[in-house]
């Protein structure tokens, strides 16, 4: 498999950044909270460039640099600058290349910048040429803007949610890649249109219809004859940027049968769009928490959806916290809760200091929003620390503390909980409820729930939408606009 009529391996470059980004978190990325990865660790990351693998031998991959980050608020102009002023420099000095592994998120926002993606990616194809061809890997939260995907020549996203295929689409990029090089076709042409419709992730998981049925045509697509690649994107509902919205893009030799499968796609799209519900049962913070007190599964898991940190919320609000210490059940300990994840690390460390087994008066959460509304302010928590932990890979040190039936798990650093392992030696099957700062569950939590809720708690990634007070969205935009609203012109662009 070659590149070049000389027989030569083709050189192929990884790299990207990759975070989500919500523009009403208050939250600021910076540079330290992105982990960053060069060499031979980048190649260490991926399973398609080992040395025992089917492509070991024909491809000479060259590691640039890779940056990922927690989702978050926006990033800091000095980080966006710093990460993107070293990836260039790589692809600079790296020599000519044949192609480029592009592995970014999609809903990145910097602060100062409308379309972060798009302004990142028209340096890299001023550093790497218009000869050679990139190849995207995305996630499908993200957004594909015209000014972004002109750049591109190849492009994919996950086909689940939960993204349980993120590896699996990240090796579709590179063997489309590698198998064009060896082609020599040249690039093949992107049909792209964006949809009026912009919905949360939670609305649109692939495990209900009827984004089940319309992401399970996108392999069907891909394997007709002309056609490179379909991805289907819904866009990330919690940046206010023009950008925002669906997206579908085939990709391919045949330009008519791209435009065709990329209008199909499209119109079916926005004709089902009023067809998308919520992932599960969804109630407000109070109605959730008495249902799942009174219900007699075991452990019943509510999502306090809207400061999921893995969507960009800050992680810092007591919110759910405060009604779980309303509800008397629980305050008396005649139900127990478990709640970690709230981001504190002056309360931390008043728990470092007073010790396993002391009382301690805390005020909990909104270190970072606070002032920023009503449901921001610290909720004052009485109580006994019941664990510590020090030095957690991503939660940084750890406490855990009681109050009646409730145990709230207060984090240094802001971490999600999704797996087991995630609440260490508070195993989460001994309570009655578990709230998490989450959206819909991972495989492990939802395979652990004998039931759950969906909470449409108020934060940085509220799924109320209209609570959020977006101004700077290309209008109309279905849900926002509904009554009235024409059926849009969704012709694909061959870029």
């Amino acid at each position: 498999m070659t590149s070049t009529a000389s027989g030569r391996r083709p050189r192929i470059g990884i790299g990207g950044m990759h975070i989500e980004s919500s523009t009403f978190s208050p939250h600021r990325t910076g540079y330290d909270d992105f982990r960053i990865t060069r060499g031979a660790e980048l190649l260490d990351r991926y399973a398609w460039t080992r040395p025992d693998g089917d492509l070991a031998g024909r491809v000479e991959w060259v590691p640039l640099l890779h940056a990922v980050s927690l989702p978050g608020g926006p990033v800091e102009p000095g980080a966006y600058d710093r990460i993107k002023g070293e990836l260039i420099e790589r692809l600079r000095a790296a020599g000519p290349l044949d192609g480029l592994v592009y592995d970014v998120h999609g809903a990145m926002s910097v602060v100062g910048l409308e379309d972060a993606e798009g302004d990142l990616t028209e340096a890299v194809r001023e550093a790497i040429g218009p000869e050679a061809l990139i190849s995207a890997a995305m996630d499908p939260h993200g957004n594909v803007s015209r000014r972004f995907a002109g750049r591109l020549d190849l492009i994919t996203a996950h086909r689940l949610a939960p993204h349980e295929d993120a590896w699996e689409t990240r090796e579709r990029a590179a063997r489309k890649l590698v198998e064009r090089l060896a082609s020599g076709k040249g690039r093949p042409h992107l049909a792209w249109v964006q949809i009026p419709v912009l919905l949360p992730g939670e609305r649109t998981s692939t495990r209900l219809e009827p984004a089940k049925s319309l992401y399970g045509r996108l392999a069907a697509v891909e394997a007709m004859d002309g056609v490179v690649d379909a991805a289907m994107w819904v866009g990330y509902a919690w940046a206010d940027e023009p950008r925002c919205r669906a997206a579908v893009v085939v990709t391919g030799d045949d330009p008519v049968l791209a435009v065709e499968q990329t209008r199909s796609l499209a119109r079916e799209y926005w004709e089902m769009r009023r067809d998308f519900a919520f992932a599960g049962p969804t109630g407000g913070a109070d109605e959730c928490v008495a249902e799942a007190v009174a219900s007699p599964a075991r452990p019943f898991l509510i999502s306090d959806s809207g400061d999921n940190p893995t969507a960009g919320g800050a992680g810092d609000l007591a919110y759910m916290l405060g009604r779980l210490l309303a509800n008397e059940d629980l305050a008396a300990g005649r139900a127990t809760a478990l709640h970690p994840g709230i981001t504190d690390p002056a309360a931390v460390s008043e728990c470092f200091a007073a010790g396993p087994g002391a009382t301690v008066r805390l005020s909990v959460g909104g270190g970072i929003s606070r002032g920023t509304a009503d449901h921001a302010e610290p909720c004052e928590l009485t109580g006994e620390v019941v664990a510590l932990r020090r030095d957690d890979p991503v939660g940084g040190d750890l406490a855990a503390v009681r109050h009646g039936g409730v145990t709230a798990v207060l984090v240094s650093r802001r971490k999600p909980f999704h797996t087991l392992a995630d609440f260490g030696e508070l195993d989460p099957r001994g309570y009655d409820l578990v709230v998490v700062k989450l959206g819909y569950p991972e495989p492990e939590l939802y395979d652990l729930a004998a039931d759950w809720r969906l909470a449409l708690t108020p934060g940085g990634v509220d799924q109320d939408l209209a609570r959020l007070g977006h101004r700077r969205l290309a209008r109309p935009l279905y849900p926002f606009d509904d009554e009235g609203f024409e059926v849009p012109h969704l012709e694909p662009l061959l870029l």
